[in-house]
């Protein structure tokens, strides 16, 4: 690039440019540029991380605090549509230019004394987001882990509290081929005598080991703190504290509930920095919003929208639509990425699905669509089940709307880019016509 980036996008397009194709995982790198820039909090910072339900954890996080009373500040990745949507402030998405602002800064820090560091795009954008955040002078910061923990550029913050959610199988090539191995790059964002919330049920015993060899104040769920509930009302109780008849979340799906007692523990752990109203607790939850996580947009058909892109993720959407109750036809559409295990994910919704919509996506790590098809149909063995491909998931969508009853369903999931491809526009509300009888 030989002329100095003006526009958000233009700084975005440098960072992808940044570095070489091969470059040392280690943190000394955004570290050395980060204290050129003084990063740091004084205000308690909640990290998070894990394989799924990291969005859901912060964005409970987030509603209970701004109902609270609290300037808040929060990272996560990817985006759905808008790189903006990384960074909330006080609930709302940061402006394009404060960010173009902070990522100029970044590169003159990276610059500076002639002394250049080399830095991934995740490790150039995420400086500029806590710079951004630093300048905001939030009350609390929660940030997202992006991909593993040890090494990544969230990392270099020192957390008040970390929260570890549910650990699976996913980025293996980075973070190794089991729970164990991926479970000890989660835990690497814990601290000595510093609380961590363990929220996944069966946890690596990595993450358990972690925390002992480290000295970190363990909080395990069915241990330090629990959950009950029925069909109307939940209940948690931990370490002294207790919330009963409690309205489940907004956020639908049954791995919510986990993900809503790792958020409490955590603010109980954090009570005497951040006190936290019972009622502020439950608005926090009944306001909660999370787009893209088993997200049901009413309309004709019903539409579903869910960034499932890995087997966990998408055995619990599974799960969710099953307890959805009964649909005529369920259209599926559906693209990912070639590096994660998409026959094992095809596999966990193929007897839900009745007609898949394989699609492109505008990357180069995406699974081609064709490849998709040609991998379920090595594993489907069902007669009344059909498959075709399209270009984007907009004309996918579409092409499942026109062969779509108003009383079937159609579910968009996998990549974020899958899910942000429909939303691009809007929250579509679909109406479809009534098909002739076949």
């Amino acid at each position: 690039m030989t002329s100095t980036p003006q526009t958000l996008d233009d700084w975005l397009a440098h960072g992808e440019q940044l570095h070489p194709a091969t470059i040392d995982l280690g943190l000394d790198r955004v570290h050395a540029v980060a204290r050129r820039m003084g990063l740091g909090f004084a205000c308690p910072v909640i990290t998070v991380a894990g394989t799924n339900g990291k969005g859901s954890t912060c964005a409970m996080l987030e509603s209970i605090l701004l109902q609270a009373g609290y300037r808040t500040g929060v990272y996560t990745s990817p985006h759905l549509v808008h790189f903006e949507e990384r960074l909330r402030l006080n609930g709302e998405a940061v402006k394009a230019p404060e960010l173009a602002a902070a990522l100029a800064r970044v590169e003159r820090a990276r610059l500076q004394d002639h002394d250049a560091v080399s830095l991934t795009y995740f490790e150039f954008t995420t400086l500029a987001i806590l710079d951004v955040m630093r300048d905001s002078k939030p009350d609390v910061v929660i940030l997202e882990v992006g991909l593993g923990g040890r090494l990544d550029a969230v990392n270099i913050i020192e957390p008040d509290c970390a929260i570890i959610t549910s650990i699976d199988l996913d980025h293996t090539a980075l973070l190794g081929e089991t729970r164990d191995a991926i479970g000890y790059e989660k835990a690497g964002i814990m601290r000595t005598g510093k609380p961590v919330v363990v929220s996944d049920p069966v946890p690596p015993q990595s993450v358990l080991d972690r925390a002992l060899e480290v000295g970190a104040d363990l909080w395990r769920v069915g241990v330090d703190f629990n959950v009950t509930g029925d069909k109307q009302q939940w209940a948690w109780a931990g370490r002294g504290r207790r919330y009963s008849g409690m309205a489940y979340p907004a956020l639908l799906g049954a791995n919510q509930l986990v993900n809503a007692a790792g958020v409490l523990a955590a603010l109980h752990a954090l009570r005497d920095r951040l006190p936290i109203t019972a009622q502020a607790v439950r608005n926090g939850f009944a306001f909660v919003d999370l787009p893209g996580r088993f997200q049901i947009v009413p309309g004709q058909p019903n539409l579903v929208l869910d960034v499932a892109h890995n087997p966990h993720a998408a055995a619990a959407l599974a799960a969710n639509l099953d307890a959805m109750g009964f649909f005529p036809t369920t259209h599926a559409v559906f693209g990912g990425m070639a590096d994660k295990d998409m026959a094992a994910v095809l596999a966990r919704l193929n007897p839900i699905v009745d007609k898949w919509y394989f699609t492109n996506l505008p990357t180069k790590r995406a699974a081609r669509a064709t490849d998709l098809m040609a991998q379920w149909a090595l594993l489907n063995h069902r007669k009344d089940c059909s498959a075709e491909v399209h270009v984007d998931p907009e004309s996918a969508l579409q092409a499942a709307l026109s062969q779509a009853d108003p009383a079937d369903r159609i579910v968009v999931f996998g990549s974020f880019l899958t899910v942000g491809g429909v939303l691009k526009d809007g929250v579509p509300r679909l109406q479809a016509k009534h098909l002739p009888p076949s």
